[in-house]
């Protein structure tokens, strides 16, 4: 073959490595394990270039772990519950199972090309009924334990999907899949107890050294762990049972200020009021069409309802403040009740002016900066706890404080004078995992009239979903499904009824990574598996997990330990994290001349010439917006499959790492990915003429050796470091070297080799083919990762630059110690500096050893 040819030499080593079962992960006490996993993806069909770069990254790191002498665990499977296949299934007539499954063969058709060193063997899918159904025996034991109950909740509503929904899978108030106007609905719904552990999560943030600081700051403002005062308003002509309204509040230093009391639309007051009253009733049926989300309540308009009702503020009998009900209080955070502080809460002061309600501030700033003040009809006041402010009716007398400061005083103030307690409480709320759909997983209990609600028995699991449903009328079909709905109780015997709701998709991702320690087991983890693989050393994935799945495995994993399914060890499940950028394009547009509206084309419709874009099929411009996030609605997607055709499997690998840090977002270009084929290209022809090279010794074979061992130990600090740009920055220098090199064939084949060793993380078929065309012992990803001679780094000689009159015109590569007279004498012979003098004598000759020389002529 004398050209570089990936398809082929792709084909071979994936053979190759298979044949070889290179990447088979087994259990072994003669290696250290290290256990690397990247976000496993949603089944939508297609893979994208972003899966490319984030599955390389990790293909990186478990490949160079393979190499470096560790057993190595690097599987790959499937999230594949979701309301997504359940709404293909009704678009396209067929099953979701039928939908799943056909998209995991596509994506796993799409993914194998590249290459990635992954053990197939372990391959799973959340939605397989043998690893729902150990999710299912999970779920019982986590009962058992006490983590897991069922009450009454206030929940998003999709009244077109008929299910609950996410907070974040309310967009604008909208349900994501059905674009309808989410409601507010009080069901029974089932709960994991996370937020018994939210003290717990959040302290053990701190040990979790090697994750991204943003990522642990994202997770501890969810915890949102916060001291504030509990007390209560005496209520005057309230119904009877209501004489008190409880209230928490992380702004105690502001209840001077106070001049309403708002209570949530589901408060038991609000309940008990619409009773009697269709106006109260109907005030909070249409408050209950908006959703939870704090976006909603934070931009949504402020709307209330006045009870009548009034409150005496605590340190006033005479200071009466109305009570309304807010459509932007949640009856699932502190009591359902707050008293509105205008001058220093935004909402408050909407709620204020938009009811004429007075507005009063406790505190101003520390130094006047100009600005209006809320009751000269500026905005609210809101300064970070930490700024000094000037509490003009403070609890510690008219004094310059931090809100922190203040805030402890008024605390101690109350709890001096018997008005409340100081209460730390945390925004965290416990995980409601009960969803109204087919496509999940069947939760394992029983409904009897007799003996109430039952777990199933184990030996009874898995309780698998009916394959025979349909889609034809909204709601859950498990609803209208009495084969499979009707069954025995398992503990009396007598007729009873299944859950019909099946567990949020959370649930599936919260376990996988240990259910790979053993996903074959006939029981969730397998002790021995679990503790010999757990924890995960390295964890990569999107910023957009940060919170919500990385914090119910965290969660889960504690759980998992309590009911003994894993080690002390992994209840920190994940030892270190990487967040990785995008992969962005440019988006190509032009309008409609019918109506003006954007239209995208598509990257390879489209023609770049000098530095414009143009439409391929009528030569018409379009308008370039670079550096865009890859949209399937804009069109600026590259398919992979394409680029693996086009370019190979390597190309692809080398330029999503090659040209951004990989934290950062990388834009992917047509120029970039055809500037990488041609690189490989250069590499794959150095490679094939030092392969037809005699063995021998030539004059540049130290300088040649000493390169290498510096590029050894570069790229292995990039790799470590997560530096892979860095790391391929420095290969593209030192196949500069090898190339120009004057050193003889034994020391440039053993030069190649090594490019080739560390070339392999990132392009492992081109690497596989260069190590055994010259002559490299077996797979080069079976091949002990080079260690960097350090006597080689040491640098004998420096290269001195030659200025003549101001300008470089050469350099000089001279031992480290030759003296000031040696360096004069060479300088002076040197060709440049000959031709410029033309036989006369220099008029100043300066040497700054180790540094430069200077010529004045």
């Amino acid at each position: 073959m004398s050209r570089y040819a990936p398809a082929e030499i792709e084909a071979k080593w994936q053979e190759a490595w298979d044949k070889a079962e290179t990447f088979k992960a087994t259990r072994t006490d003669d290696k250290p394990k290290y256990y690397v996993l990247e976000m496993f993806p949603y089944p939508s069909g297609r893979i994208h270039i972003g899966h490319v770069r984030n599955y390389t990254m990790g293909d990186v790191i478990a490949r160079y772990k393979l190499s470096t002498g560790h057993n190595v665990l690097h599987p790959m499977g499937f999230d594949a519950f979701g309301l997504a296949a359940e709404n293909a299934a009704i678009e396209r007539g067929i099953h979701p199972a039928e939908w799943t499954y056909s998209n995991i063969a596509d994506m796993r058709k799409q993914m194998q090309p590249l290459g990635f060193s992954i053990d197939w063997s372990r391959e799973l899918a959340t939605c397989d009924v043998e690893y729902y159904g150990q999710q299912q025996s999970l779920f019982i034991d986590m009962m058992d334990a006490g983590l897991i109950y069922r009450k009454n909740a206030v929940v998003n509503w999709d009244p077109v999907d008929l299910t609950v929904l996410a907070n974040e899978q309310v967009i604008d108030g909208k349900g994501w899949r059905s674009d309808a106007e989410v409601e507010r609905r009080e069901l029974t719904q089932w709960f994991f107890k996370i937020s018994d552990y939210s003290e717990e999560l959040l302290d053990a943030l701190d040990g979790l050294d090697d994750w991204p600081a943003k990522v642990k700051l994202m997770q501890a403002n969810w915890i949102g762990k916060s001291r504030g005062l509990q007390f209560a308003f005496s209520a005057i002509e309230a119904p009877e049972g209501f004489d008190r309204i409880e209230v928490y509040t992380t702004r105690p230093d502001t209840l001077l200020g106070a001049s309403f009391v708002g209570i949530s639309p589901d408060h038991p007051l609000a309940k008990q009021l619409e009773k009697d009253n269709p106006e109260v009733a109907a005030f909070c049926a249409e408050c209950r069409k908006g959703g939870t989300t704090e976006e909603e309540l934070e931009t949504g308009e402020k709307i209330g309802f006045d009870t009548g009702i009034k409150v005496r503020h605590p340190f006033d009998t005479a200071w009466e403040l109305p009570v309304y009900i807010a459509n932007f209080i949640l009856m699932d955070y502190g009591t359902g009740a707050i008293f509105g502080c205008p001058a220093h809460d935004q909402r408050d002061l909407d709620f204020a002016r938009k009811y004429d309600l007075p507005v009063v501030s406790t505190y101003a700033p520390a130094e006047d900066d100009g600005s209006a003040m809320p009751e000269d009809g500026g905005d609210a006041f809101v300064p970070a706890k930490t700024e000094k402010v000037i509490y003009v009716r403070g609890f510690a007398g008219e004094t310059e404080q931090t809100g922190e400061e203040g805030i402890n005083a008024a605390i101690a103030f109350c709890e001096d004078n018997g008005v409340g307690q100081g209460v730390t409480k945390f925004r965290l709320r416990d995980w409601g995992l009960s969803r109204q759909r087919y496509w999940g997983c069947p939760i394992p209990v029983v409904h009897c009239d007799e003996c109430g609600v039952v777990p199933e028995k184990k030996e009874n699991l898995p309780i698998e979903l009916p394959s025979d449903v349909t889609f034809d009328t909204p709601g859950n079909p498990l609803d209208r499904h009495p084969i499979w709905r009707d069954c025995a109780c398992p503990s009396c015997g007598k007729p009873a009824k299944r859950e019909t709701d099946t567990m949020d998709t959370f649930v599936d991702s919260s376990w996988y990574f240990a259910r790979f320690t053993a996903p074959r087991a006939d029981t969730p983890t397998v002790a021995e598996d679990a503790a010999y693989w757990m924890n995960v050393d390295q964890y990569i994935g999107g910023i957009e997990h940060a919170i919500l799945h990385l914090l119910y495995s965290r969660f889960f994993a504690r759980a998992m330990h309590i009911t003994g399914h894993l080690p002390a060890k992994a209840i920190e499940p994940f030892d270190a994290l990487f967040t990785q950028g995008m992969v962005t394009h440019a988006i190509y547009q032009t309008e409609d001349p019918q109506n003006g509206r954007p239209v995208y084309h598509y990257p390879e419709t489209v023609e770049l010439r000098d530095s414009k874009a143009f439409l391929k099929d009528d030569g018409r411009e379009v308008k370039v917006i670079p550096s865009a996030k890859m949209s399937k609605s804009k069109n600026n997607v590259v398919d992979p499959v394409n680029i693996i055709e086009q370019y190979g499997a390597d190309t692809a690998r080398w330029f999503v790492l090659s040209d951004s840090p990989p934290e950062r977002d990388v834009e992917w270009t047509a120029s970039g990915a055809e500037a990488a084929y041609k690189h490989l290209g250069r590499v794959w022809r150095i490679a094939d003429e030092i392969a037809q090279m005699e063995d021998g010794i030539g004059q540049g074979d130290e300088d040649l050796l000493r390169a290498m061992h510096k590029a050894i130990f570069e790229v292995t600090q990039g790799v470590e470091s997560f530096g892979f740009n860095a790391s391929i920055a420095k290969l593209y220098a030192f196949t500069n070297v090898v190339q120009k090199s004057k050193a003889g064939g034994t020391a440039r084949k053993q030069a190649m080799r090594t490019l080739a060793q560390l070339m392999s993380p990132m392009t492992p078929h081109l690497a596989e083919d260069i190590w055994a065309k010259l002559g490299g012992a077996g797979l080069i990803a079976n091949a002990a990762w080079p260690v960097a001679d350090e006597a080689m780094l040491v640098e004998d000689n420096v290269t001195m630059p030659i200025q003549i009159n101001g300008k470089r015109r050469g350099e000089l590569s001279v031992a480290k110690d030759m003296p000031k007279e040696e360096v004069e004498k060479l300088a002076l012979a040197h060709d440049a500096v000959q031709k410029a003098l033309a036989g006369a004598a220099p008029k100043k000759l300066i040497v700054v050893p180790g540094r430069i020389v200077n010529v004045v002529i």
